[in-house]
C-alpha cells in the first residue's frame, strides 16, 4: 500500500469497499487536484482505478449530502446514455471517511484548465475547432435527455425555476457583501424586469464548462465524459449554455479557459466565436435564442456573485490563496460585461 494521504483512512474504507464488492484486496490512494468545493482521490485496486469524491468534512449537514445527490444524479444519466463516470457506490455513513462520499470509474483523459490544453491537444492548432463543437453538442445532448425519467423528477423544483434566480443569487451576495459592487442592484433590477417568458425545461447541468469535460487522451478532441453534477437541476437549458460561453477564450476575457493566446493554450484565431457556437446550438435544438442577451446578462452577474464570495474571504484575511485577491477585479469586469449585455 501507498502513504495514506491525510486524513483518509484506508483500512476503514478498503473495508467498506471489500462489503460492497465481495472481495478483499489492497489498495493505493493518492490525492487528485481538483474537485471543487469536493475532495478527490485516487483508489488503484485489482487492476482498476477509481475516483472517490468526498464532501467537505466542515461542511453542514445539508452541503455535505450534496455528496450523494450527485452520485444519484449520475446513475441516473448513465441509464440514459449520458456519458458519465460510472459510479461503483455511494454511503452517507460518516464513520468510514468522515463525511459521505461516493466511488467512481476513473476515466483516463486530460481537463482543459486555465494553465491551458492537455498535452494531446495542442499539437494541432486546427483540432481547436473541434473541442467547441464538442462543447456544444455535447451539451445537446445532455439537454435531449428525457429528465422525468431521470432522478431529477423527485429531487428538483422546477416550477418558478427561473424566478427564483435573482433572488437566490442576491441573497447569496448578501451574505458576505463586504464592499460596494458597482451596478450589480442596478444589473438584478434588470434582470427581474427583462426576465424571459418560462421556456422549455431539459437537465440543466448547473456548471457546463469546457474542464467540466474529460477529453479523451488522444486527438482529435473527443469527449469522454462529463463530470460535476453538483449543481445539477431541472431548469432553462440556455443557462448552462450562457454558463459554458462566459469561459469561452476570446479576446479581453480575463476569466477564459484553456489560456488563449499562452503556449499551451488555444489559440484566439483557432476559435469559433461564442455567436457561432451559439448557433450551433440553436441549429441543432430549434429553441429560440433571441433573450439570450438576458441569459448572458445573468450568467456574467452570477458568476461575479460567485467569484466575490471567495474575494471577501481574501478582504477578511481567511484565505491564503493568491487567487483569491485576483477574483475582485474579475468580479468588477464581469459586472461590466454584464451592463454590456443588458443593452
Amino acid at each position: 500500500m501507498s502513504a495514506p494521504p491525510v486524513d483518509f483512512d484506508i483500512p476503514r474504507f478498503a473495508a467498506w469497499l471489500a462489503e460492497r464488492t465481495g472481495e478483499h484486496a489492497d489498495l493505493e490512494v493518492t490525492a487528485i487536484r481538483g474537485g471543487g468545493s469536493c475532495e478527490m482521490f485516487r483508489v488503484d485496486r485489482l487492476g482498476e482505478s477509481w475516483v472517490v469524491r468526498r464532501a467537505p468534512r466542515t461542511a453542514v449537514s445539508d452541503t455535505a449530502h450534496q455528496v450523494v445527490r450527485e452520485a444519484r444524479i449520475m446513475e441516473s444519466l448513465a441509464a440514459q446514455r449520458v456519458s458519465v463516470p460510472h459510479v461503483l457506490a455511494w454511503t452517507e455513513d460518516v464513520s468510514v471517511l468522515g463525511a459521505p462520499f461516493f466511488v467512481m470509474s476513473f476515466v483516463d483523459g486530460g481537463v482543459i484548465r486555465r494553465d491551458g490544453l492537455p498535452s494531446q491537444l495542442r499539437d494541432d492548432p486546427g483540432s481547436q475547432r473541434l473541442i467547441g463543437e464538442q462543447l456544444i453538442d455535447t451539451l445537446v445532448d445532455l439537454h435531449a435527455v428525457d429528465w422525468t425519467r431521470t432522478v431529477l423528477a423527485e429531487i428538483s423544483r422546477p416550477a418558478g425555476f427561473l424566478d427564483r434566480q435573482v433572488d437566490r443569487w442576491m441573497t447569496q451576495l448578501d451574505s458576505y457583501r463586504v464592499r460596494s459592487l458597482a451596478g450589480v442592484d442596478d444589473i438584478a433590477r434588470w434582470l427581474q424586469t427583462n426576465m424571459p417568458e418560462h421556456g422549455e425545461l431539459t437537465v440543466m447541468h448547473g456548471d457546463y464548462k469546457v474542464d467540466n469535460l474529460i477529453w479523451a487522451p488522444a486527438a482529435p478532441p473527443r469527449v469522454a465524459c462529463v463530470v460535476d453534477f453538483e449543481m445539477t437541476t431541472v431548469g432553462d437549458p440556455l443557462i448552462d449554455l450562457a454558463w459554458a460561453m462566459i469561459f469561452w477564450p476570446e479576446e479581453g476575457n480575463a476569466i477564459a479557459l484553456a489560456a488563449p493566446g499562452t503556449p499551451n493554450g488555444m489559440a484566439f484565431e483557432s476559435c469559433q466565436p461564442p455567436s457561432e457556437l451559439v448557433n450551433r446550438y440553436a441549429d441543432a435544438t430549434g429553441r429560440d435564442l433571441s433573450r439570450f442577451g438576458w441569459y448572458q446578462a445573468f450568467s456574467a452577474w452570477k458568476l461575479a456573485i460567485v467569484l466575490e464570495g471567495s474575494y471577501a474571504t481574501f478582504l477578511r484575511g481567511e484565505s491564503r490563496n493568491p487567487l483569491h485577491e485576483v477574483f475582485g477585479p474579475i468580479a468588477d469586469q464581469l459586472l461590466l460585461r454584464a451592463e454590456r449585455f443588458a443593452r
